[in-house]
């Protein structure tokens, strides 16, 4: 943590006209390895600064995904249509993580996920053009970003995975234990379809374990 923090404040040092969101995502890569200062600049300037308000869509259901995001504050969801056409939330995303449908984005695919934000949110948006373009003139960084978005992808599933075996008690709990910043953001009814219980029942829950 204290070399993170480390590399966050020497960033802010190097690059005070660069503002505070684009220092966290150099701040994120460092977690890698150093990254030159005029590659930090390079990259800082291809990431556009963007606010959403809970419940703003930012893929739509049936569209391909041509933007990587970075979450710098805040909260996105990843969500699809069961077989009876409800909303189903699979993952949550919080800061410093990277967020798009990878399948979707790497392929020109079309999604069957969406992405919405679960409050309000501030991130970074890099387009696919603008992504590959920037990995042409720094190309360690695709490693980088490719490294980073597959342990997400593991991490998601692994998460996901806990809450198996588990009764709807059990999975609210163990939701409070391993996802404390996402309970304490995003709304219930978010939760709810996160761990496959209505609504009601949830508050039940809620209730019942106060």
């Amino acid at each position: 943590m204290t070399s993170v923090f480390y590399s966050f404040i020497t960033t802010l040092i190097s690059f005070p006209d660069i503002c505070i969101m684009q220092q966290q995502l150099i701040a994120r890569l460092q977690q890698l390895k150093p990254i030159p200062v005029g590659d930090q600049e390079l990259i800082a300037k291809a990431f556009e600064p963007m606010k959403f308000k809970e419940g703003d869509t930012l893929l739509p259901l049936g569209h391909v995904a041509r933007q990587l995001f970075f979450i710098t504050n805040g909260v996105l969801r990843i969500m699809a249509q069961n077989d009876k056409g409800n909303e189903v939330t699979y993952f949550f995303l919080k800061d410093n993580q990277f967020c798009t449908i990878l399948y979707s984005f790497n392929n020109n695919m079309i999604a069957e996920e969406s992405i919405q934000a679960a409050c309000d949110t501030e991130l970074l948006a890099i387009s696919k053009n603008n992504l590959l373009a920037l990995y042409e003139k720094l190309p360690y960084l695709k490693e980088m970003i490719d490294q980073i978005s597959q342990n997400t992808l593991l991490e998601k599933i692994k998460t996901r995975n806990a809450y198996l075996g588990h009764d709807s008690s059990e999975r609210y709990l163990l939701f409070l234990e391993r996802q404390p910043e996402v309970a304490m953001r995003v709304p219930l009814t978010d939760i709810a379809s996160y761990l496959g219980v209505t609504p009601q029942s949830l508050s039940r829950i809620r209730k019942n374990i106060r």
